[in-house]
């Protein structure tokens, strides 16, 4: 049986998902923290790669939150958010994986997966 504090759970994971990936950019002795906006930072493949990844993961949050959110509001059973929500998480984590090394084919289908996931949890809501 799944908890039905695991869309709670994925919620949080999607929320803090970002700012860990843009870390991993920002994780060098060149980074200049006093200038984190500046695209010259990110002079590597993968720190490119994990940048767009964390901007990615903050777009496509407001989203699968509202969903997720709408979803218990409108007493979803918790088995189906759960499952929904775990879904979309592991969507979005295989996503960051296929970013990160640069498998841009498979993740553009990962992330309409994700992105069919977050419409399905809505659509469950919406007419629930």
């Amino acid at each position: 049986m799944l908890s039905p504090a695991i869309p709670l759970w994925c919620l949080l994971i999607a929320a803090l998902m970002p700012y860990v990936i843009v870390a991993m950019a920002k994780s060098s002795a060149d980074y200049d923290n006093d200038d984190p906006r500046n695209m010259a930072g990110f002079q590597t493949p993968f720190r490119r790669r994990a940048h767009g990844a964390h901007l990615n993961c903050l777009e496509a949050f407001a989203f699968f939150a509202v969903a997720v959110l709408l979803a218990l509001v409108q007493h979803v059973p918790p088995a189906t958010l759960s499952l929904l929500a775990l879904l979309w998480l592991l969507f979005r984590l295989l996503y960051v994986v296929l970013y990160l090394t640069g498998r841009g084919t498979l993740r553009s289908l990962v992330w309409f997966a994700a992105s069919f996931t977050s419409i399905a949890i809505f659509l469950t809501a919406i007419f629930h």
